[in-house]
This record gives C-alpha cells, structure tokens and sequence, in this order.
C-alpha cells in the first residue's frame, strides 16, 4: 500500500488533525491514522530531500582574527559559563540566593580590567547576553575582542555589535589596537572615575562616502594619517570606526583629529555627533580649532556638542564670548548680585550653541541667561566679585529671584569644568536638608518665587537647582564617600540611591559603615523591609566583599517591636542571609581571576 501523497496535503492533515481531515494516506492494517500520517511525512521527508541537487557551496568566512590576549583561568571560565546560563549560585533559600543577572556585569568588569579574552565557545552564548541587555554590551564585547565583532557578521540576530551603540569601552580591544599600533594588552576596558576592580556596572554603513554635509575641520600641519590606519578607518564598519577612533585618539590625539578630519564633511549626522562625542575623554586645548569650525555645522546636535566640548576647555575662544556675555549680565553692588539677563539670543549666541527657544515653563531671558553662565568659566566669577572664593560668591545673595537660574548654571558649570572647589561649595556641608520636589500646593511646596520671565503660573525653581549627585562626581573618590556617608548618617537611607550610584565600588569603609548601620537602624525600627530593597540590592553588587564575615550576625532573625510590620523580622534576615552570599560569592569571582602567575598577566592601567 502506498503512502505517498502531496505535501502539502499531508501538512493540512498534520495542522488541523487527524480527527477534523482524513489524511491522504491510508492506514495499514492495525494502524491508527495518526501513525499513518506520520509515516507518510517521514517518508516524504526522506524522498525529498532525496531529490534535492546539489547546490554550489557557499564561500566559506574569513578565518578569525587572532586575539593576542591570555585566556581566563579555569575556575572563571566555569564561572562564566555558570553567569550566562543564569543557573543559580547554590546553596540559597528562599529570596536568600544571589542573584546572577547582577553579577554579570560588575564579572565582566573585573575579566575586562585583568585584560583576559573571552573563550571562544561562549562567545554565542555571550553575544545572546549581551542582546537581551544593553547594559552588558560594552563589557561583553571588550572581552569578546574581535572574534565577537567577527561573528557578529554571521549571524543577524547579533547586528547589534557592529552598530555603534555600546562599543566605546570594546575600543581598546586587540583588532582596534592593533589596527593603531598601540602596543601592550588590548581589549581590557579602563574603569571609569568611579570605578575599580570590582566596579558593578542592523549593520551601518561604513564608509562615510555620500553621507550628509557639515564643516571640514582639518588643520594645515595635522600629522599623516599611516595608510593601513587610513584603510581601517575609510573601509571598517561603523562601530570599527569608532572603535579605532578611540584607540587612536588615546594614543595619540593629534592624530586621531587628521583622521576625523579627513572625512568629516562626508560623514552623516548622526555619525558626526557620535565621532564628535568620542573626543570627549582625551579633549584638550590643541582640538580647539577643529571644534570652533564645527559650530557651524548644519546639524543642531553637532553644534551643541561642538560647543559643550568648548566650554569645557577654560581658555578656549568660545569660553572668553561666553564669559563677556556673562559679565555684561551681572553687577555686584554693597555685597548683592544683581542680574540683567539679555533681552534678545543673538545669531553669535546660536552659533556659539545657545539654544534660542525655552523648554515648556521657562522664560527666555532666564533660558538665555543659564546657558551663558553655564559655559562661562567659573575662575571668571572671583575676577568679577573682588577675588572672593567659590563659597564666599555662592553665599552672596542675589536680588530679584534670580538666585535659582543663577546656582543652578554654576551647578552645571562645575560639574562640566569638574571644578573641585566649586562643586564642594555648591554642594555645602552634607547635614543641610536634602533638595526636595513636593507637589504644588502641598504643605512642603517651595515659596520661592518662579523665575523671572517665567509664564504666569510656572512653579519655582528653587528645589531642583542643586543636584548633589552631578556634583559629587566631580570630588575625588575618598572626599565623595565620605560626604555621603555622612549624609546617610544625618538623612538616612531615603533620599542616598542615587548619591550612592556615585561612588567608587567598592565602597569605602566609612560609607559601607553608613550603609549597614542604616539598615540595621532601620530594621530594628522595625520599618517596612521592602522599603529599602533598592538600597539592599546595590550594597549586594558595591559593598566590600571582605566584609561578609563583619555582616554574619545581622542574619539572625531580631525581635520585632510591637509597632513594627508584622512578618519584618523573617525578611529583614532573609535579606542580610542573601546580602552575605552573594558577597561571599563576589570575592570567590575575585579569587578566580587572579592569575596563577601574576606576572603572567599585566593589569591594565
């Protein structure tokens, strides 16, 4: 008996099932349609893959790059393996095992700054982390190095790692160092200013030929450009491109400059605003020039940017312009401030990136006048004021409300020119209450008057002038710990997320002290625990490791006070019991990526 038929038919017969369409086939004595079905299609599958010719072999890919840097240790290669299948630590209970999601990150990290690569089987498995969270993708493919940006090309699903998004810190790997010449350990990300070793934290076109128009900078004596670095950045896809402007630029700035230069009025838009924002972490005062001619870029962004990077620079042209607008704005008289914000955004003020249209509640005049003392250098102010320092001016005060608009540019103003003392006068002593944002018209809603020029209705300003955050990241590293430490201390925990976000991982002594012991405060109060589950899980991925033996005896079960949340007390020792797991976990990660031999692996600087 036959048991051929068309396949489409027996396809039919398969979705809707044998009990609503009888299948082509017939059945054989003793069996049920069912088998019958499938034995039809078994056999057809077999005769028509069968029947198939031969087709020409597609050409096989380019062998991989070579990644010259050492492989990871054993212990943390499984480690590895265990991080990306997400399978758990072990050993924990209920809401008390770590979670490894959120160790992933600040792992990489770690492997990144130790200057391993990557294992080559689980660059798959790597490359599918890193497209399910954006957050992983610059780690993930530093130490992926080239060999992932190679297999990316193979496979749609991974196109994401030859777009630009995400690849500034896989800029040292081996392929864009070794494309520069830079010598050493590539690949390895270089922590950020509040960042060490265990810190948490389709494809575009790449030839900038026929894209959209702006300003050519170059500059007349600009170094040549070596030719195979000149291939690599004319040919490389867009996130090579920008990779291997990185590199460059951080080896050696003037070059990296000739390179950009030569292409810029060929390159689109969006890829001049994200070449232009490249230079900001090797900006210095020899790129000026090359800045001031893109301020007459035809994109509004380009502009912007241009002009944010020169006003970082103090002694720039654009800072001087800026800095004679703002004084022709400001008086002191008998120890006030008085201001007299311009009455118009001239052509010179838009091309020197004042943005001439207020967002939605905020007056013109004010706008104006906060964009020019933000760009303003903030050496200028104690010229003006009769030598007084920054915490002397701060403490003037400033007639007709306008004292808002102003602390709120120098606010800015420092943490763009990472102005130590001014950040450190702006922010005051950390027992002064914290800025707070009430609803209008609630009992803790701000008196002070809106901003001059301001629509009828429009709420003050006053509350949001100071964000302590921005400002802390321009202190150093042990001053800001410290300053938040005695924050929480005098504060609490309530209004210290993001201020914590801020600070080196991991955190200090006096500042993980203030941490727990707000906690600990906190749960003898017998607080509602959930409360404070954000805070709980950031000192899970920033508290010192070392300290989990400290931590052991917060996880016992306390007594709950008569008034305190029923049930507080199994929760709060649940959630210590899973703070000290994964703390110890995070120094066993620690362990695993020290080398056998030290010398065999150079850290990165």
């Amino acid at each position: 008996m036959t048991i051929t038929a068309p396949w489409d038919d027996l396809v039919a017969a398969a979705l809707l099932g044998t009990e609503r369409r009888t299948p082509p086939v017939a059945p054989r004595p003793g069996q049920d349609a069912s088998a019958a079905l499938l034995d039809a299609a078994a056999f057809s599958t077999v005769r028509r893959r069968a029947g198939l010719r031969p087709a020409a072999a597609r050409p096989a890919p380019s062998p991989a790059p070579e990644d010259p840097r050492p492989p990871l240790p054993p212990a943390a290669r499984n480690r590895l393996a265990m991080l990306l299948a997400g399978r758990s630590a072990g050993g924990g209970g209920r809401r008390s095992a770590p979670d490894l999601a959120e160790l992933l990150p600040q792992w990489l990290t770690m492997a990144n700054q130790r200057g391993y690569r990557a294992p080559d089987a689980l660059l798959p498995a790597l490359l599918d982390a890193a497209r399910a969270r954006t957050d992983l993708r610059p780690e993930a493919l530093a130490l992926g190095g080239p060999r992932v940006l190679w297999l990316a090309r193979l496979n749609p699903e991974w196109k994401f790692a030859l777009r630009g998004g995400g690849t500034g810190r896989a800029a040292t790997t081996a392929e864009a160092a070794g494309s520069a010449g830079a010598p050493g350990s590539a690949g390895a990300a270089t922590p950020g200013p509040a960042t060490t070793v265990d810190s948490p934290a389709g494809t575009a076109a790449g030839s900038p030929a026929g894209a959209g128009v702006g300003a050519a900078p170059a500059a007349p004596d600009a170094p040549a450009v070596p030719a195979d670095v000149q291939r690599q950045w004319e040919e490389g896809l867009f996130a090579e491109r920008v990779s291997l402007l990185t590199a460059v630029r951080h080896r050696d700035p003037e070059l990296g400059l000739a390179l950009l230069g030569g292409t810029w009025s060929m390159e689109r838009a969006e890829d001049r605003l994200m070449f232009l924002d490249s230079l900001r972490d090797d900006l210095s005062p020899s790129d000026e020039p090359f800045l001031e001619q893109a301020l007459a870029d035809r994109s509004r962004n380009v502009r912007a940017t241009a002009a944010e990077l020169l006003s970082a620079l103090p002694g720039s042209a654009l800072a001087s312009r800026m800095a004679e607008r703002s004084r022709a704005c400001v008086s002191l008289t008998d120890g006030v401030i008085a201001i007299d914000a311009p009455a118009e955004c001239d052509s010179g003020m838009e091309r020197d990136g004042v943005v001439a249209k207020p967002p939605s509640g905020r007056g013109e005049r004010a706008w104006w006048f906060g964009q020019l003392v933000e760009a303003t250098p903030l050496e200028c102010w104690s010229a003006w004021f009769g030598g007084r320092g920054a915490a002397e001016i701060v403490a003037l005060p400033v007639a007709d409300g306008w004292q808002a608009d102003l602390q709120a540019a120098w606010c800015r103003a420092a943490v763009r020119q990472r102005n130590v003392e001014w950040s450190r006068a702006l922010l005051g002593a950390p027992s002064e209450p914290p800025a707070a944002s009430p609803l209008p018209g609630s009992p803790l809603a701000p008196t002070a008057p809106p901003s001059p020029g301001a629509p009828a209705g429009a709420q003050p300003a006053a509350p949001s002038w100071r964000d302590p955050a921005k400002l802390l990241s321009a202190l150093p590293l042990a001053e800001r710990a410290q300053w938040v430490a005695d924050f929480i201390a005098a504060h609490g925990l309530s209004d210290a997320f993001r201020l914590l976000g801020v600070c080196a991982v991991p955190w200090a002594e006096p500042l993980g002290r203030a941490v727990v012991d707000a906690l600990d405060i906190a749960r003898d109060a017998g607080s509602y625990p959930w409360s404070f589950s954000g805070v709980m899980g950031l000192a899970e991925r920033c508290l010192d490791p070392d300290q989990a033996d400290r931590l052991e005896v917060l996880t016992a079960i306390p007594d709950e006070p008569a008034d305190g949340s029923p049930g507080a007390g199994s929760y709060w020792s649940e959630a210590f019991q899973r703070l000290v797991g994964t703390l110890r976990l995070r120094a066993a990660m620690r362990r695993e990526l020290e080398p056998p031999d030290t010398a065999a692996v150079s850290p990165v600087p």
